[in-house]
């Protein structure tokens, strides 16, 4: 788990990706929140069956592919976003998304959760570069990169996307 100001980070299991594809209470218990009516969020919807199967395949790697965001603020806590990466480092690189829930977008909650992801990935070993990609049309997400110190470096595989890149600081280890 990971906490932040706002949010509580929990590291999806195969248990709550099961849940989350058949049994949205379920997944509440899990989480120990409420799931809103609307999870998960569109963008989820077909990597959701491609990361219960990397759980299953390999429990251990759990934190290299979704993490839930549970607002627990205020009252009891609700699931409003759902970021990760697309798998565990290879040569040194991990490439990260997220998603919020419409009626939690435009307050700081991407941000807030790239930021923690995007820590907790450089302190792993074998980590030092943390790339993303998302389209100059969606300015939202062009700010949350950038306000979590992602830099834009270049054009991404689809047209009109952008990639960027956080590295690791020089000479911070690992």
């Amino acid at each position: 788990m990971i906490p932040t100001t706002r949010l509580i980070l929990v590291p999806g299991t195969a248990e709550m990706a099961r849940a989350e594809v058949a049994d949205r209470a379920a997944l509440g218990r899990l989480l120990g929140a409420a799931v809103p009516e609307n999870w998960p969020p569109e963008i989820l919807v077909d990597a959701l069956p491609v990361f219960l199967s990397a759980l299953e395949a390999a429990p251990e790697r759990a934190g290299w592919y979704g993490w839930y965001a549970l607002l627990r603020e205020p009252g009891p806590p609700v699931l409003v976003a759902s970021g990760g990466f697309t798998g565990p480092p290879e040569a040194g690189t991990v490439e990260t998304g997220y998603a919020v829930l419409p009626q939690f977008c435009g307050q700081g909650i991407a941000t807030e959760m790239v930021d923690a992801l995007a820590h907790w990935a450089l302190s792993q070993a074998g980590v030092s570069r943390i790339l993303a990609e998302t389209e100059w049309a969606n300015p939202a997400s062009v700010r949350v990169l950038e306000k979590a110190g992602f830099a834009g470096v270049g054009p991404a595989g689809e047209a009109g996307a952008r990639r960027f890149e956080l590295s690791r600081p020089e000479g911070s280890g690992r």
